[in-house]
């Protein structure tokens, strides 16, 4: 039997997956050390925080990972979408911690999904949507489950941190995560028809730029990123 395209964007979407979700919190942590919160006062500022990324940040993300599903369907090299991505990733601190992550994502699709590696070196450091984009051809997905889960993805990381970063309740958290569901479609809407890097969103957000070098200098902090 053939691999499910709706299992996969699940199997992808779950933070158990080693891929190292765990140690992301999408710049929550830095942003919560700058008063984000408000030790608590006003934790609806989280999910501002995500709907934020999601119009920004993200954006790029998601755009990326459809421009890169769409090269590997067309047999085409890949180096220009990374070229693209960076260039709207103003941070080297989050560039080094997307293309960390990315590798971890490589490791384990070269294993499951083989058929990545004929689009990517299995030893490379490329940026996570690039390998996202590249999984997502390979197992079927299609451009809106692959900008969905990009989406989707970063609005669930920034709410699994805030349970260990604030005091938050479990299920606020889920409140939350099910109010960005609009903003998630949205994104995917606006994104699942790209072709080309340079139509990749180039949506900046300067403050989560400036928090995540700050942050990959902290010496004591949770989350890698």
């Amino acid at each position: 039997m053939g691999t499910n395209p709706e299992l996969v964007a699940l199997m992808l979407a779950d933070a158990r997956l080693p891929t190292g979700g765990h140690t992301q919190s999408a710049g929550l942590e830095p942003a919560v050390l700058a008063g984000l919160g408000a030790d608590g006062n006003k934790l609806g500022e989280i999910e501002e925080y995500a709907r934020d990324r999601s119009r920004t940040v993200t954006r790029v993300e998601a755009g990326a990972a459809v421009v890169a599903r769409y090269f590997a369907l067309s047999g085409l090299e890949l180096t220009p979408v990374e070229r693209a991505w960076a260039a709207r990733t103003p941070s080297q601190a989050l560039r080094a911690a997307s293309r960390r992550q990315g590798r971890a994502y490589l490791r384990l699709a070269g294993r499951v999904w083989p058929g990545v590696l004929e689009h990517l070196p299995g030893d490379g450091e490329i940026a996570r949507p690039v390998v996202v984009g590249v999984v997502g051809a390979v197992t079927g997905l299609s451009a809106v489950q692959t900008a969905r889960l990009i989406g989707y993805e970063d609005a669930q990381t920034v709410v699994a941190a805030s349970l260990k970063l604030l005091p938050v309740d479990p299920v606020d958290a889920a409140c939350w995560l099910t109010a960005l569901h609009p903003e998630i479609e949205e994104l995917a809407d606006a994104v699942r028809g790209l072709t080309g890097p340079g139509e990749i969103p180039a949506c900046g957000a300067p403050l989560v730029d400036v928090f995540g070098q700050k942050h990959a200098a902290e010496r004591m902090r949770l989350f890698h990123a």
